[in-house]
């Protein structure tokens, strides 16, 4: 596996967002890998100078559940534009009727690459959200237990990548944060400062730059995300 702490296709950590039937999501992920690995990893390009793209579609189910389709592709050097494969991610979500002192939430996501991006084409992961709000301060923490279903790593059981995110709430349309991933198995940081721009009402930019803080994460990363919310109006 190749010696990265986040998956270069769509770098975020998870919030407390639940969305009512009847509303919908579309975000674009684009994200660059100015520096990263140059050689092969078995089937797998080097990451080196490839912009990966994500499109996500998300739509409210109930108050405390939606699902997600997202399709990625992905510039490779010497290859061109190229589709990388498909995601689904249900996402469940604790009632904030529970009273509970933090919000609480639960991703999984069925991952279906293409080899040239990762040699383990078939992958799950298991997502625990926790949030925590104290005034301007936002904390954000996940938990990802992740496992190849099919690849040269189906042996090797589960790996696990906590990531976090705080954020201060500066000015009503912009939050500085820093986030961080890493990789418990890969023994690989990347620290990620960055924000969030809320251009409008139902439109806002993520954006970041990463690097890796060990000898054996040489990683800088430049990454975008665009969501545009539409449909019914919730708080």
């Amino acid at each position: 596996m190749l010696a990265y702490a986040q998956d270069p296709f769509e770098i975020q950590v998870f919030e407390y967002e639940p969305l009512p039937l009847g509303t919908f999501t579309y975000e674009e992920h684009l994200n660059y890998v100015a520096a990263g690995s140059s050689q092969f990893d078995g089937s797998a390009a080097p990451l080196q100078g490839q912009l990966h793209a994500s499109s996500e579609w998300t739509t409210g189910l109930t108050d405390e559940i939606r699902a997600g389709f997202v399709v990625l592709s992905a510039f490779v050097p010497g290859y061109g534009m190229e589709y990388a494969g498909v995601r689904m991610l249900p996402h469940f979500y604790a009632p904030k009727s529970w009273g509970l002192p933090v919000n609480l939430g639960f991703v999984a996501e069925f991952s279906f690459e293409k080899p040239l991006f990762d040699p383990d084409a078939r992958q799950l992961e298991l997502r625990g959200i926790l949030e925590k709000h104290i005034g301007r301060l936002q904390m954000d923490g996940n938990l990802v237990f992740h496992s190849s279903l099919q690849g040269p790593g189906a042996s090797r059981g589960w790996g696990v990548e906590p990531s976090a995110r705080v954020g201060w709430q500066q000015w009503r349309t912009l939050t500085p944060s820093v986030e961080y991933y890493s990789s418990a198995t890969e023994h690989t940081h990347l620290v990620f400062p960055g924000g969030d721009w809320k251009i409008g009402d139902r439109f806002t930019w993520s954006f970041g730059l990463g690097f890796g803080t060990t000898a054996g994460t040489h990683e800088l990363v430049l990454k975008s995300r665009l969501e545009y919310e539409f449909g019914r109006k919730h708080d």
